[in-house]
């Protein structure tokens, strides 16, 4: 998509019709005002449709990279113009669980059109009693199991950019393709 000038693009402000009296009937002025009508036309057209381009749905696909800047979502040039838009429309819930199992969960299954299952061995505790002893130390590894949601294969590479992305950096995972969901009939798990 470009922003430069279109060929046949009306300008919804002629400038010889803006021209004083005077020059209505100039033949020369006329012209002249017409070819800069024909560089302003994309201006305006542009400005007309601002609001659009600030939404990951009608932004023109050069600009909404620019937008994905705006709100620190790393896009890659490879993934759908889809799952592009997605990720910006997205990106502020998508910040908001960065780094959680739903986080991750959700972030395969806009990227890849994967399900997913995690286990992890951290430890959450609370107590209204200072000094209260801490959770016993987790392994720090993090199980990603990774299936297709619509029966094509995944790539090995790609699911795991997606889950270094979105696992917190000081935990080790290990991922699993599965061909389908784990516990399903005749599948052994192992």
């Amino acid at each position: 998509m470009t922003r430069a000038a279109v060929p046949g693009l009306p300008s919804p402000h002629p400038i010889g019709e803006l021209l004083p009296a005077l020059f209505a009937d100039d033949d020369f002025a006329q012209r002249f005002t017409a070819g800069l009508d024909t560089v302003l036309a994309p201006v305006f057209a542009t400005l007309d449709n601002l609001p659009a381009y600030f939404g990951p749905r009608l932004a023109p696909a050069d600009f909404l990279e620019w937008l994905a800047t705006w709100v620190a979502v790393d896009v890659d040039p490879a993934w759908p113009e889809e799952v592009r838009r997605t990720m910006v429309g997205r990106a502020m819930e998508l910040h908001r669980w960065r780094g959680t199992r739903r986080g991750l969960v959700e972030r395969l299954r806009l990227v890849l059109g994967a399900g997913a299952e995690i286990a992890d061995g951290g430890g959450v505790s609370w107590s209204t009693v200072p000094g209260a002893a801490l959770p016993p130390a987790g392994g720090g590894e993090v199980l990603v199991r990774v299936w297709p949601l619509s029966g094509a294969d995944l790539d090995a590479e790609q699911v795991l950019t997606v889950v270094r992305a979105g696992c917190p950096v000081h935990l080790t995972y290990r991922v699993e393709i599965l061909p389908g969901p784990p516990g399903l009939p005749g599948r052994a798990e192992g």
